[in-house]
Formats: structure tokens, C-alpha cells, sequence
């Protein structure tokens, strides 16, 4: 379940991205359902994008009462809408016999492009539009509270520009790739040269991770999104030693349920 992260900074509880699995995760990790506050989609592949409204409806039928906001690239609203039309003889029946207060009023749904897209009470994110072909409204985000900087690479190749937007973040969270298990994921899969196109057109080498983490000085480099991200013939080691060749600093390998402590 590698595209979902949980960031609890400045008071604002955010899920970034909502691949299957979120949910379950959020609550064995120990956060209520019902203290959900931001959402943000990266870009709607589904692999990002597919537990968004179950997230939200599971967390609505334990009692949560809102108000959340999901911001997200063009499109975004659209998928609200035809996730409540799917849901709507549950969700009416739940309100007229349960007496809860309709979804449509506890939640906000907001459509961001690159620059900012939240300033609150010290609280501030923003977005840079990445590389992520074919599909064009791909965002990475970074979030700033107090002396701490937390930015998201979401899905993309190799993106210089990324460097820059990252600077001096105290922790990158950044997708990976190894080459080396891209054919045996191919192989797996069934899909030939258009997903072995795609792999290489769409997303970064983990020794290009390390390159954006050194370009940007970061404190601590995250490799999440693994591709592969189950393959038993690699290891922790591939990864660290492909990061080595460009990166020196600390860096974690991420995997389910793996917590990091911003004061660490």
C-alpha cells in the first residue's frame, strides 16, 4: 500500500494521497476516523486516488462530524460527485434513520493548480506541477508549520525543478524506482513495452531521488511509492545502495505502518 502518508503538523491533521488500504492503516496507526481535517490528492491516478471516498464514508458512518476539506487537481470535484450519486441510497437512509448530518454538508471539495494552495495560522502548502506523463495535473506539495518543512515528490520522473521547491525541507518523501526490477515487474504483469514505456517515462531512479534530496539540502530523504514495491529479490540494501551513489545524508526506505518523528 505504498502511496498513502499521514502528516500531523501544526495543529492540521492531513491524509496525502488515498490508495487502498488508507483507512485501515490511518486506524492502526491510533488516529481517530472522526479527527479527519485535510485531504490531498496528488493526481488521480488510482493507485492515489481509489479510498478517497470510502475514507471519507467510513470515517462519517463512526461519527465524524466535519468540517473536511479534499483538495485536489482538476477532476477532483468530479470524482465527489459521482462517488456520492454511487453512495446515495446509503447516505440518505443513513441520514434520515441515523440522524446524521448530510455528507454534502460537512465536506469541502477544492481544485488546486501549481502555487499556493492553503495559507492558515502559520500553516501553508503549496504545489509544483511535476512530470508525471501521460497524465499532465501531477503535483508535488509542500507543507510548512513553524521550523518545519515536509514536501511530497508525488509521482514523477526525474525533475530538476523539484530540487528548488524542496529546499531545506526537513524531510523529502520522495517515489523510487529500481531498474533493475522494472523487467520483472513487466514480466508479472503481463503488459509488455507499453508499461515498461511508462515506468521509465514516468517515474525516478532511487540514485535521482538521492540527486533532488542533495540538490535541495534536505535533512532526511523517504523513498516511498517503491517500484517495485514487492518484490522479494530486492532489499533494503538495493535501495540504500542505489541512493549512495548520489546521496549521503539520512534516508529511510519506507514501508507500511513506518512512523517518523518530526522532532527526531
Amino acid at each position: 500500500m505504498p502511496t498513502a502518508s499521514f502528516l500531523d503538523l501544526g495543529g492540521r491533521k492531513a491524509v496525502v494521497d488515498c490508495g487502498i488500504g488508507v483507512t485501515k492503516a490511518l486506524v492502526e496507526a491510533g488516529e481517530s476516523l472522526k479527527d479527519l481535517d485535510l485531504i490531498f490528492i496528488t493526481h488521480l491516478h488510482s493507485d492515489h486516488l481509489l479510498e478517497l471516498g470510502p475514507l471519507i464514508h467510513t470515517a462519517w458512518t463512526t461519527g465524524m462530524q466535519g468540517p473536511v476539506t479534499i483538495y485536489g487537481p482538476s477532476g477532483i470535484d468530479e470524482y465527489w460527485r459521482h462517488f456520492l450519486a454511487s453512495m446515495a441510497f446509503d447516505n440518505a437512509i443513513r441520514v434520515d434513520d441515523e440522524g446524521r448530518t448530510p455528507l454534502t454538508e460537512i465536506m469541502a471539495v477544492k481544485t488546486f493548480g501549481e502555487g499556493e494552495v492553503l495559507t492558515s495560522a502559520g500553516y501553508k502548502v503549496s504545489a509544483l506541477r511535476v512530470d508525471h506523463p501521460p497524465v499532465t495535473d501531477c503535483f508535488a506539495l509542500r507543507f510548512e508549520a513553524g521550523d518545519k518543512t515536509i514536501v511530497f515528490s508525488a509521482d514523477t520522473t526525474y525533475f530538476p525543478p523539484l530540487g528548488a521547491f524542496a529546499s531545506g525541507a526537513d524531510i523529502l518523501v520522495h517515489e523510487a524506482m529500481l531498474l533493475e526490477g522494472v523487467e520483472a515487474l513487466v514480466e508479472r504483469t503481463g503488459l509488455g513495452d507499453k508499461l515498461r514505456q511508462h515506468l521509465h517515462a514516468s517515474h525516478t531512479k532511487a540514485s535521482d531521488a538521492g540527486r533532488i534530496a542533495r540538490a535541495a539540502g534536505v535533512g532526511h530523504l523517504v523513498l516511498h511509492h517503491l517500484v517495485p514495491a514487492d518484490d522479494p529479490a530486492f532489499g533494503p540494501s538495493d535501495w540504500l545502495a542505489e541512493v549512495a551513489r548520489e546521496w549521503n545524508g539520512p534516508v529511510t526506505i519506507g514501508h507500511d505502518s513506518l512512523q517518523i518523528n518530526l522532532g527526531d
